[in-house]
Parts: C-alpha cells; structure tokens; sequence
C-alpha cells in the first residue's frame, strides 16, 4: 500500500489507494480512512496558518507520514482522539515551516499575498462548514494574520476561527494555558486594531465588485473615483513575474484610480471575467486564453458603500489551483 494521503490538491475528496487483493491490512486501511475524514479540517487549519497551498500540502504529507506508522505500529497505543492528535502533528510541522516560508518572502519581489482558494461547489464552502464562511478566512484577514507572529497566528486561528479552547491549544503547541491565554490577548488586539470586526451583506459585495471590475477594466477614471473609497489601499502580488503588478502597496484614491485606469493597456484583450467565491468572499477571476490571468478580491469599508482594498494575485504560481472550467457562479449565500 502506498504511503501518499487520501486527498486532491485543493484539500476535497479523497484518492481510492491501491491495495493488492487478498494482502488488505486492516490497520492501513483504518489508518487511511481516519486520515481522509480529517483531511479538510487539516487543510483548513494549516491554510489558514500558512496562506500557501502548496505549502499545506507539503505539511499535510508529513503529517500523513507521521501519522501512518504510529497507527499502524503493532501493539502500539490506541489513539483515543485521532483529531487532536492528527491537528496537533499539523500545526506543529506548520509552526516548523514558518522558518523557510519567511526566507522565502525576504527574497519576494513585490507585495505578498496568500495564495487565493476559490471555490466552485455549486453549495459554496458555506454550506457545508461555518468556518469557512468566518471572516477569519478572507484575504484581507489573512493579509492582516500575516503581521502576527507564528504563534500568535496559530492561537488565533485555532481559537477565533476553529473555537479550540485555551487549554486545548496549549496541548497542541506544549504550553501553559496561561500562556496561551496571553498570546490570544494580544493577537486580538492586534488584529482588531488593524481590521475591526464588522459584516457585510454578500450580496452588496458582489454588486460592487461588479461596478468595480468594470471600471477598471474599463479604464473609466470617474467611476473608480467614484467607487474607491479616499483610504484605499491596492496590493497587487505578481511575484515578480507579471509586468501588471506594482512592486509596492498603492495608497489613496487618487493614485490607485489613475494607476488602475491607465493599466488596462498592457492588459489582455481576451479577458474573460468569472465571478466566483474566493476566500468566502464574492470575487472576480480574470481569465486569458482559457488560463488564469489574475484573481481579484475587494475589501468594502464599514458602511459597505465604498472600496476600502483592492487584493490582485497576477502570480501564475499561485493560479495553479484556480479552476479552469467553465461552471456556473456559486450563489452568494455569506460574507465575512
């Protein structure tokens, strides 16, 4: 039997393994099976630690291969809560490549932005798991989480977004409650100073990520200086492969409009516009010649009525898992 996890790339469904008929070994098959009802979770969590999918799924390997000879081991220790175990392995082996992640973004050319998920489920990720629709989830919080340190962000994530309790967590990354408790009390803090919490209805969100999308493109300078609001800041993440992306954050109205408005000449004139749900948010996919060209994701202010960030990932790196086919737009169901 093969030692690779049950699993597709984007974290959904599970692979059959090949087993030799009349060799099954019980033990194996148990141990693939516990490892493919956990795999979503597993997935979301490390994501949400990492904003890179092929990062998580390089954790969710060694997770795999960590777990599968302890289960299968004979005479081994039953594992009574093979979730807790299975979560504790993988936030810890995220915790460990947060060392090499953080090289990686030393050497990055321009801004950084997590590696976007989006989903085509007619259903929408909403409708099976409530985590998924949280605000934790959107880029603009996970842009926000990526100023926290590794630890702050797993206490965090773990306890806001996932509802572990204190003393759960601190099993999972060996320390004291109390310690937890402080490392929340200050990622809190820090997040809700630099994103208060507040809710907007999806389905304004998809209407002006509508109007949006079409003034850019559009290169229509009235409409975007109309739509933005005065404080909007553009981050466009093209790894430094992509001519479109500016090499830093774009601050103010004024500058992100004219920026936005005079860039639609080195766009593609093939672009195909799909709106669908990235990150539990109503977004835009820009497609040319049937191939990923760039994700979009907005960010409303408070009152809902104006653009406050713009997230553009043009990295054909980070397009990889951005579906190509041509299905129906999810209906939009939730917001932050």
């Amino acid at each position: 039997m093969s030692d690779n996890p049950p699993g597709n790339p984007d974290g959904t469904g599970t692979r059959e393994t090949a087993v030799p008929a009349g060799t099954a070994d019980p033990c194996a098959d148990t141990a693939t099976q516990v490892f493919a009802d956990h795999r979503e979770l597993l997935f979301s969590v490390v994501y949400n630690l990492l904003g890179s999918v092929a990062d998580t799924e390089d954790v969710l390997q060694d997770t795999w291969l960590s777990w599968a000879p302890r289960s299968r081991a004979p005479g081994a220790e039953e594992i009574v809560n093979p979730r807790a175990y299975l979560v504790r392995i993988a936030v810890n082996a995220a915790l460990s490549r947060r060392a090499a992640i953080s090289r990686r973004r030393e050497v990055y050319v321009g801004p950084w932005l997590p590696e976007p998920l989006v989903n085509t489920d007619a259903g929408g990720p909403d409708a099976a798991d409530p985590t998924l629709r949280a605000e934790s989830v959107s880029i603009a919080l996970l842009v926000v989480l990526e100023t926290l340190t590794p630890l702050e962000r797993a206490v965090f994530v773990l306890h806001e977004v996932f509802g572990y309790a204190h003393t759960e967590i601190a099993d999972i990354l060996d320390r004291t409650p109390a310690a937890v408790r402080q490392l929340a009390h200050r990622a809190r803090e820090h997040v809700q100073a630099r994103r208060p919490r507040y809710r907007t209805d999806p389905r304004v969100r998809q209407q002006v990520t509508e109007r949006f999308v079409a003034a850019a493109l559009g290169g229509d300078l009235g409409a975007l200086m109309e739509i933005l609001a005065p404080e909007v800041t553009l981050w466009t993440d093209g790894g430094g492969k992509v001519r479109t992306a500016a090499l830093r954050p774009v601050h103010g109205r004024d500058k992100v409009a004219r920026l936005l408005a005079g860039g639609t000449d080195r766009a593609p004139e093939d672009l195909d516009i799909r709106y669908r749900s990235v990150n539990g948010d109503p977004s835009a996919l820009l497609f040319s010649a049937d191939a990923p060209f760039a994700v979009m994701v907005i960010d409303l202010n408070p009152e809902g009525d104006r653009v406050s960030g713009i997230y553009a990932v043009f990295n054909p790196e980070k397009l990889t898992h951005v579906p190509r086919e041509d299905a129906p737009a999810p209906p939009v169901t939730a917001g932050e």
